[in-house]
């Protein structure tokens, strides 16, 4: 299939990945006309990825939090498709297209749903809703952020429910400090969410009729569960690409201080693909982006590198959000 039409005048610059770093590139990168870019994206929309908590408990507020790409880059040349390939300055997608680029930033995160459009997302959430609406006791497997974030939305909205929460790591929030997981651990002891430290949840097919067994032999009966681990890194397709060298043991992409792939001086990746040593969060995502922005237009302005923006990682903070009017903030 025949690539998006370019201006030939123009560099051309081609994004992987629509989510909170890759959206925020492309929205920076339209400003400017030296640019012609094309976003390669596997859905037609943006996610702002710190509401689908609460979109789970009121399906009205994902109206807001997801929305078209083509909304907000209006006139974008944008490819809802899988990159599968990258060989000789094109990018290949699992619909057959091949797209030619000047420079080409990868910014694949972790994967996630599986919702194309954003009718599928909305019935998503719609769904999730229902089945917490109908359940008098739920499951949730995780302590981390989404797993304590969702037990606080269900647990304010939803108050007579039964929620239990299930980790396999000795305390909740094992990325902040100790003090700040006793708080989280408090604030869900009063809301009467059970959370049960140094288990895991193994999913089989009894689990079916609402039984589940933990590693240590415990039996918990829930009406429904939810599964909040972390997904895997959107990296398994570089594998067979000219950029697998570039990936480090953990499936991150290993870039310098100005973002650009370990032995590449046209390719550059933002936000949780990266090998930064730096929480993955949204916020510094979107720092990321803003500074390829800036080292994109410098080199296609005839700079020869040496005076790109150089990013400092940032400093631990965090924000957990606990319900509607609370949260955990860790500075």
């Amino acid at each position: 299939m025949a690539e998006p039409r370019v201006d030939k005048k123009k560099k051309r610059v081609v994004v992987i990945g629509g989510g909170v770093a890759g959206s925020l590139l492309c929205k920076t990168l339209q400003k400017h006309r030296h640019f012609d870019f094309t976003l390669i994206d596997s859905k037609e929309y943006f996610e702002v990825t710190w509401a689908r908590l609460r979109s789970m408990v009121e399906p009205s507020f994902a109206k807001r939090s997801v929305i078209n790409h083509h909304e907000y880059l209006q006139g974008a040349s944008i490819i809802t498709s899988d990159a599968n390939g990258i060989e000789d300055n094109e990018v290949s997608t699992t619909e057959g297209r091949l797209i030619s680029y000047d420079y080409l930033v990868i910014a694949t995160g972790h994967m996630g749903s599986k919702c194309v459009t954003k009718p599928e997302k909305l019935r998503e959430y719609e769904a999730d809703n229902e089945k917490i609406k109908s359940s008098e006791s739920i499951l949730i497997i995780g302590g981390g952020p989404t797993g304590v974030e969702l037990a606080a939305e269900i647990a304010v909205d939803f108050p007579t429910k039964k929620v239990k929460l299930v980790h396999k790591g000795s305390r909740l929030l094992e990325f902040i400090d100790e003090k700040g997981s006793k708080k989280v651990l408090d604030w869900l002891t009063l809301k009467k969410v059970e959370v049960i430290l140094g288990q895991s949840v193994a999913l089989t097919s009894s689990s079916d009729d609402g039984t589940y067994k933990t590693s240590e032999g415990e039996t918990i009966m829930a009406d429904c569960y939810f599964k909040c681990t972390s997904d895997p890194i959107g990296s398994s397709w570089l594998k067979e690409t000219s950029l697998k060298d570039s990936l480090n043991d953990s499936g991150r992409l290993m870039v310098d201080a100005n973002f650009r792939v370990k032995g590449f001086d046209n390719i550059f990746a933002i936000g949780d693909i990266t090998d930064v040593a730096e929480l993955k969060q949204g916020y510094l995502a979107q720092k990321h982006a803003l500074v390829v922005a800036k080292n994109l237009e410098l080199l296609i302005n005839g700079s020869d590198g040496g005076n790109m923006v150089k990013y400092t990682p940032g400093s631990p903070t965090a924000i957990v959000s606990l319900g509607r009017r609370e949260a955990l903030l860790q500075v």
